[in-house]
C-alpha cells in the first residue's frame, strides 16, 4: 500500500499532466479550462480523503492497549502515575476499558481524561 505522501504527490502530478496535456492539444481554451478545473477538483477531493485517512490512522496508532502496554506507554497517558500504571499491569486482562473504573483502579474523572486514548485489545 502506498504512503499518503506518495498518493498526494501522485495526485499533484496528475493535475500537472492533465493541464500540460491539454495545453499541447488542439482543444479550445474553454475545454482546457474545464478539464483543468475537473482535474483540480478531483485532486482536491482525493487529497482531502488522504488527509482524513492519515488523521484516522494516527488516532488509532496513538491508542494505548491497556492489556499489552508497557509501563512506560501507560505513563504517557494524562494523569497516570507510576503507582496506577503498576496497578493496571497487575490487574490484567481487561474485558473493556471501563474495567479500570469498575475495578477501582481509576476514578471516573481519571478515566474520562484518557478513555479516548485507550483500548482493551487482546
Amino acid at each position: 500500500m502506498h504512503s499518503p505522501h506518495f498518493r498526494l504527490a501522485s495526485f499533484a502530478l496528475l493535475v500537472v499532466l492533465l493541464a500540460g496535456g491539454a495545453a499541447c492539444s488542439n482543444e479550445n481554451p474553454d475545454e482546457i479550462r474545464q478539464r483543468t478545473a475537473e482535474a483540480t477538483a478531483t485532486a482536491r477531493r482525493d487529497t482531502q480523503a488522504v488527509v482524513e485517512g492519515v488523521k484516522e490512522g494516527m488516532g488509532r496508532q496513538s491508542a494505548v492497549n491497556i492489556n499489552k502496554a508497557s509501563r512506560e506507554d501507560l505513563l504517557t497517558l494524562p494523569g497516570i502515575t507510576d503507582h496506577e500504571a503498576d496497578r493496571i499491569i497487575a490487574a490484567r486482562p481487561f474485558a473493556d476499558t471501563h474495567d479500570l473504573v469498575r475495578r477501582h483502579l481509576l476514578s471516573e474523572d481519571q478515566y474520562s481524561r484518557i478513555h479516548d486514548r485507550i483500548i482493551a485489545g487482546h
